[in-house]
């Protein structure tokens, strides 16, 4: 399991080096229209198609016209957006000045965070092992997997942004956190939608 996760981590990190975002930025004109047309077109089933299509249009070369790479990339791609916010939430526990009611939302908001990560984590590995599924059952038991691990992400990252509700947390804490974290719910209902089309294709 040790191995299976720092193998997993060093693939996240490779898909999201500067190296690969800049070589795939540069190479995004010359993807195939065929490719581009596959991200758009499968991008209007999810409940955010300009952003499904702005956030993985930008890997198209690698998608190209399968299910399965634009449920895996649209996963990877929430996964780093997610850590990225947890790295900014934890942050915000070491600053002065908050009211209580504010450093209890945030030491909250964390714990959702944190669990976000970890399922969306797992969410990456149920998916990947739906790729070398040996019969529509395995593939049925990962799909399942990942889909209900994206859903609880889901519901982690609401549970947060409901903890900042009331007048009395208004301020720009409230605003900064309840951003992200709609911007990580945005990208994983998009991975949801795309993840059950990848779903059907078996």
């Amino acid at each position: 399991m040790a191995k299976q996760y720092l193998f997993l981590l060093l693939s996240l990190s490779y898909l999201f080096s500067p190296e690969l975002t800049a070589a795939t930025a540069a190479s995004q004109a010359g993807a195939s229209k065929k490719a581009i047309n596959f991200i758009q077109s499968s991008c209007k089933t999810t409940t955010y198609p300009a952003l499904c299509v702005h956030s993985l249009s930008v890997y198209a070369n690698d998608i190209q016209t399968s299910p399965k790479r634009l449920a895996e990339t649209a996963l990877a791609v929430t996964l780093n957006r997610a850590q990225s916010t947890k790295l900014f939430v934890s942050r915000l526990t070491r600053m002065k000045g908050l009211k209580k009611r504010e450093v209890e939302a945030v030491k909250d908001c964390v714990e959702e965070i944190n669990d976000t990560v970890d399922r969306l984590t797992k969410s990456v590995q149920e998916l990947k092992l739906c790729g070398s599924a040996k019969d529509q059952d395995q593939f049925a038991y990962h799909m399942s997997n990942a889909q209900t691990w994206t859903s609880a992400a889901l519901t982690d990252e609401n549970t947060c942004s409901d903890g900042f509700s009331g007048r009395v947390m208004d301020g720009r804490i409230k605003n900064s956190v309840r951003a992200r974290i709609m911007n990580v719910g945005h990208e994983t209902s998009n991975a949801l939608s795309l993840i059950n089309a990848f779903a059907k294709t078996y």
